[in-house]
């Protein structure tokens, strides 16, 4: 027989509806008060039961506690939205995160008959939640990033709303990361590259087309027909963002044909 130890009759409750959620044969499990007494016939299937069990019923709310704990300067709904985020980059770590808690619970039960579950989280898995915590860290990470890159955006918007266009209509030609703009009457309109004087731009380089929007910027035309034979990227995904109903996407016109077959001309693969 096996006892596990629990803090109050809540978390009892908890730990007893999982275990008998996932019970088999391999399994029988008797509550009294905050204990359970677990009898198994596989030591590898309870020590992964156990594992499943701290991951499903804990990890969670560890990872609530990491945040408190070290993201504490973040406001509520900053965390909530770190926890979110993280829950996406923790996910993609279950396997390597299950061996790590599965070798500790594997090694423990062989020697132990009995475990008080919050002390062995808090005491014997340090590995697994320093691995939490570096994931959290790449949350944390991603969030800052997406957050500035909004208020990036949002900036930018508010400056298209508020400025005079200088022309009607301009044509981005887009393909492979590489741009050309081109005025209504087609003629090429020479990128502005004086981008370390531009007032608009943000110090965060999203794609190698920061010359292209600093001259939209500039500009700021009514319309933009984006001429595009490739996959959307973060660069035309901004421009959508930044410009809104100005942007309108094309792949069959005859400008668009001239440039697929013209492409290796102008220094661009098709």
């Amino acid at each position: 027989m096996f006892s596990l130890f629990l803090d109050n009759l809540h978390e009892t409750d908890s730990v007893y509806s999982y275990l008998l959620e996932h019970d088999s044969d391999k399994f029988e499990f008797y509550r009294k008060d905050n204990k359970v007494a677990c009898y198994y016939s596989s030591l590898s299937s309870f020590a992964r039961l156990i594992t499943n069990l701290i991951i499903d019923l804990y990890e969670e709310n560890i990872i609530r506690q990491i945040l408190e704990k070290h993201y504490c300067y973040f406001s509520s709904y900053e965390q909530l939205e770190i926890l979110r985020e993280s829950a996406n980059i923790v996910k993609d770590e279950q396997n390597s995160k299950q061996d790590l808690v599965y070798l500790s619970v594997f090694d423990y039960l062989k020697e132990e008959s009995s475990m008080l579950l919050s002390g062995f989280i808090k005491f014997r898995l340090k590995d697994y939640i320093e691995v939490l915590e570096y994931l959290i860290d790449l949350s944390v990470n991603t969030f800052v990033i997406n957050r500035e890159y909004n208020r990036f955006v949002l900036l930018l918007k508010e400056y298209i709303t508020s400025s005079e266009s200088k022309m009607d209509v301009v044509h981005l030609i887009y393909l492979k990361e590489k741009s050309i703009l081109l005025d209504e009457e087609k003629n090429i309109i020479p990128f502005d590259d004086n981008i370390l004087d531009a007032k608009y731009l943000s110090d965060i380089s999203f794609s190698s087309n920061d010359f292209c929007l600093n001259t939209l910027l500039n500009i700021v035309p009514k319309k933009i027909f984006v001429h595009c034979f490739t996959e959307s990227d973060i660069f035309l995904q901004t421009l959508k963002k930044i410009f809104n109903a100005r942007v309108s996407f094309c792949n069959s016109c005859e400008l668009c044909d001239f440039y697929k077959i013209h492409a290796a001309s102008f220094n661009i693969e098709k």
